[in-house]
């Protein structure tokens, strides 16, 4: 199995900034597809940024040219630096991959989502 803990949510004023970390652990094999998604309420979950299995990286449209994804393979880490921030970001961020683990002699590949960490940002 591969656990995801992400890491750096909190309350920010509007045009501050925030970095999040999502660290995978567990048996893994390897990590593909890996990123952040966000979901304000009422609404539905979204991507905000991910780097994909061919390792380009894709943006909302919302959050292009305020946050950079950036990847650690050594600690299969994920970062977030997100600035500029307004009201409309505030919502709970969540860390996605997609991983290869190891049980005894089976690999399974399959999604998995981080337990989320509250952005909120004051106007």
């Amino acid at each position: 199995q591969v656990q995801l803990v992400e890491y750096g949510g909190g309350l920010v004023q509007a045009g501050g900034s925030l970095r999040l970390s999502c660290a995978a652990s567990g048996s893994i094999v390897s990590i593909n597809a890996m990123g952040w998604y966000r979901q304000a309420p009422g609404k539905q979950r979204e991507l905000v940024a991910a780097f994909t299995s061919g390792g380009r990286t894709n943006y909302a449209d919302s959050v292009k040219g305020r946050f950079t994804i950036s990847r650690d393979h050594a600690k299969n880490t994920v970062y977030l630096q997100m600035n500029s921030l307004k009201p409309e970001d505030t919502a709970v961020y969540y860390c996605n991959a997609d991983a290869t683990a190891q049980r005894l002699c089976v690999l399974t590949y399959r999604n998995y989502w981080g337990q989320g960490t509250q952005v909120t940002v004051s106007s």
